[in-house]
């Protein structure tokens, strides 16, 4: 797969046809895509978690400067015990992958610590687990006419309500999902 082939940095939006129930009217992050596979980030998922639930169970101490809410999301069905924190700008921590040059996706401790301090990026999108595909595996997903994909848009990682973000990516991608079927197939 060359970088041009790439889906790295953009939104891959689930059409009304899948359901999946792990993806079912979601929009994922991609954060790396290559010839190994496939993660993602999916950003329109919230649970029922707050940062200082994550911050208490790792044991980190709080402050008056901890965030009093900030929101967890379901980012995908792998790893589900495990954070995953997009930010910008991209400044490294001890296990960051810089996306773009204002978008990191970062799985450090520090990172928390940071946070709990009032330390933190700017921009800030929380979640447990990620979406993974093995070499190949999107690429046949997207033949099927399961997914869209669009070049990504900060304002909708960190600024667009969790509830707009499906309708927003896919606009990205000049498609209305209200005037799409949920019954696939192919003419």
């Amino acid at each position: 797969m060359s970088e041009a082939t790439s889906l790295t940095d953009h939104f891959l939006i689930a059409l009304p046809v899948l359901q999946d129930p792990n993806f079912s009217r979601t929009v994922t992050y991609i954060c790396e895509h290559n010839q190994e596979g496939a993660m993602g980030i999916v950003i329109n998922r919230p649970c029922d978690l707050e940062l200082t639930d994550i911050l208490h169970h790792m044991n980190i101490e709080q402050s008056a400067a901890t965030p009093a809410s900030m929101p967890v999301h379901i980012g995908g069905p792998v790893q589900e015990d495990r954070g995953f924190l997009l930010h910008s700008p991209a400044k490294r921590w001890d296990s960051t992958l810089v996306i773009r040059d204002d978008i990191a996706v970062t799985t450090s401790r520090d990172l928390l610590q940071a946070l709990a301090r009032g330390e933190g990026p700017e921009e800030l999108f929380i979640a447990l687990g990620y979406a993974g595909w093995g070499p190949g595996q999107l690429e046949q997903e997207l033949q099927q006419d399961s997914w869209l994909f669009s070049p990504a848009s900060r304002e909708i990682i960190f600024h667009t309500p969790v509830e707009k973000r499906w309708e927003a990516a896919a606009k990205l991608a000049g498609v209305d999902l209200n005037l799409i079927s949920n019954i696939g197939g192919h003419a």
